[in-house]
């Protein structure tokens, strides 16, 4: 699942928007940096399960210009989204983690379709709202 995630981050030509509960994956985050790096709007919302005292794939996000963002409002913000170029919507069980990966029994869809799109970032937006910037390490 991990690579099929990757594989889509790398066609993105305009943008990427994630939500994540988990985000501990190097190879999820890295593509995300390269895709940033390309000139693709790069945008993450993560839950503040990611304010930690350890290193983790927001510190690195956050540390590479790509704009990662805290969800305070939920008491765990627990979606597992990425919109990719307002046509494609990458969601399921799987956690944005090694441990997804290579330990548990999850599922991963990749739906192409302009229409669920719209419904996702809409609901992205949102989230966006309530949410603030990532500072780094607490």
């Amino acid at each position: 699942a991990t690579y099929a995630i990757v594989e889509e981050i790398g066609k993105a030509k305009s943008e990427v928007l994630v939500q994540a509960y988990s985000f501990t994956s190097k190879e999820i985050a890295k593509a995300l940096v390269d895709a940033h790096k390309r000139g693709v709007h790069t945008e993450i919302i993560l839950d503040k399960s990611n304010k930690s005292p350890k290193y983790s794939a927001a510190d690195f996000t956050h540390n590479m210009g790509v704009p990662t963002l805290i969800d305070t409002e939920h008491a765990i913000a627990h979606n597992k989204i990425m919109i990719i170029d307002k046509e494609t919507v990458i969601t399921g069980s799987f956690n944005f983690t090694k441990a997804a990966e290579a330990k548990n029994a999850e599922n991963l869809l990749i739906l192409k379709s302009k229409e669920l799109a719209k419904l996702y970032i809409d609901n992205w937006n949102k989230h966006k709202k309530h949410s603030e910037m990532y500072k780094g390490r607490q």
